[in-house]
């Protein structure tokens, strides 16, 4: 690709974008002609996050389609996908086949990971906002993705048949909001970010109904901060689940595995 136009680049740095040269070429790439590259760079410049503008995230290797509004992908959640296709396999191994959840699923990243490393397992998905639940139909099998909150919107057939409920729930405080970055802040779904007074309300909405929809030897991995980890496995120790945390500190990923004794 030509290097791009070093008054793209200034307009960019300008704007505080570290990494303007490359998003130059990216806006570049997803513009069809000069027109459409200057509203793009009109609204990247304005704030908006660079994955919408291109109309995808990149997530484990993949392309994953990414609507404006929708909470994009972020590399910390790989940790969550990389183990959520590895229980996947694991759970093949042992029956020939295996039923994933990706539970506030936003795009479907998480799901579209394990779809691909993992054929032969049946991946679903839900979330409570309609925007994401379109575009994770754009990266997930349309059919196996619903609306809904949290378990309510799963069909009824999966309950204690879940190998591997993954979920990347919001965990943020509600005073920190105001904090985060205005990409997120200003262009995300607050309901994708704001967990409540100490950032785990939607983890005990979450732990109060696991067990009921993981399989025997099931298992559910949820995204977390690393100061409210060992709160949120508490949780789910109380619901009956046997629970430890994991972190990757390249990824900045800290998560809790929670399983259901076989």
């Amino acid at each position: 690709m030509p290097a791009p136009e070093p008054e793209i680049v200034a307009r960019l740095r300008a704007a505080g974008c570290v990494f303007a040269e490359d998003e130059a070429r990216l806006l570049a790439e997803a513009a069809g002609t000069p027109d459409e590259l200057e509203a793009l760079l009109v609204r990247r410049i304005a704030g908006e996050p660079l994955e919408p503008l291109l109309g995808w995230a990149e997530f484990c290797g993949m392309r994953i389609h990414v609507d404006p509004g929708v909470f994009v992908p972020r590399r910390r959640t790989e940790l969550l996908a990389v183990r959520a296709a590895a229980l996947a396999v694991d759970a093949v191994a042992r029956a020939g086949g295996a039923t994933i959840v990706d539970l506030c699923c936003g795009a479907g990243a998480i799901g579209a990971v394990v779809a691909a490393r993992v054929p032969a397992a049946d991946v679903f998905a839900a979330d409570i906002d309609p925007a994401s639940v379109a575009c994770a139909r754009r990266n997930l099998d349309p059919a196996h993705v619903f609306e809904g909150d949290l378990f309510s919107a799963l069909p009824p057939a999966l309950r204690g048949r879940v190998d591997v409920l993954v979920v990347n729930a919001p965990y943020v405080p509600t005073d920190a909001i105001a904090l985060m970055p205005p990409e997120a802040r200003d262009h995300e779904p607050t309901m994708a970010l704001d967990g409540g007074a100490d950032g785990l309300e939607v983890h005990r909405r979450i732990a109060a109904e696991a067990a009921d929809w993981l399989a025997p030897e099931g298992a559910l991995l949820i995204e977390s901060g690393v100061e409210q980890a060992a709160l949120s496995a508490a949780l789910f120790v109380a619901a009956r689940l046997q629970a430890s945390v994991h972190s990757d500190p390249d990824r900045g990923s800290t998560l809790v595995l929670a399983r259901r004794p076989g």
